[in-house]
């Protein structure tokens, strides 16, 4: 049997330049959990407000159990304080993971993006535990030549 592997249409003609994209992506992907995933002991505004601002001012996030969909920074740095404390009283250190990351360019520049996202939590003294296993949907757009998120849509297998 031959297996012959085909470029999509959408990344053929600039497969160096894709991917650089595609590094680029991933890298933000990687600053933005990190900030999510910081030291509990680190100022927790400082930390939800460098989160929110890896968005764009009029971003929206749609989360699974939430009744409405978050709008702009302020009421992504909210959400954020607000799960932070959360867990700051649980005790427990949150680390997320981003794979299977499927980034596809658009003619207006955006970049929209799905991935696997796993949230898993470590109380003191025990084994790691996943929280949550999630399919994540992104619009990124680039503003002040970083990426920012514009759009988020996050599904839960276990709500799905």
């Amino acid at each position: 049997m031959t297996v012959e592997l085909m470029a999509t249409a959408e990344h053929a003609p600039h497969r160096e330049e894709f991917a650089a994209l595609y590094a680029q992506v991933q890298q933000f992907y990687a600053h933005q959990m990190r900030i999510l995933d910081a030291d509990a002991d680190a100022d927790a505004d400082a930390v939800e407000e460098r989160w929110a601002a890896t968005f764009t001012e009029d971003a929206v996030v749609e989360l699974p159990l939430l009744p409405a969909p978050l709008r702009a920074r302020a009421g992504l740095t909210h959400y954020a304080r607000a799960a932070a404390d959360r867990r700051r009283r649980a005790g427990s250190r949150l680390h997320h993971w981003v794979g299977m990351l499927d980034v596809r360019p658009r003619p207006d520049g955006t970049l929209h993006t799905r991935c696997s996202a796993l949230a898993h939590a470590t109380p003191p003294g025990a084994t790691s535990k996943v929280l949550y296993v999630c399919v994540m949907e992104d619009v990124l757009v680039r503003t002040h030549g970083t990426w920012r998120t514009a759009h988020r849509r996050i599904t839960r297998d276990d709500l799905a």
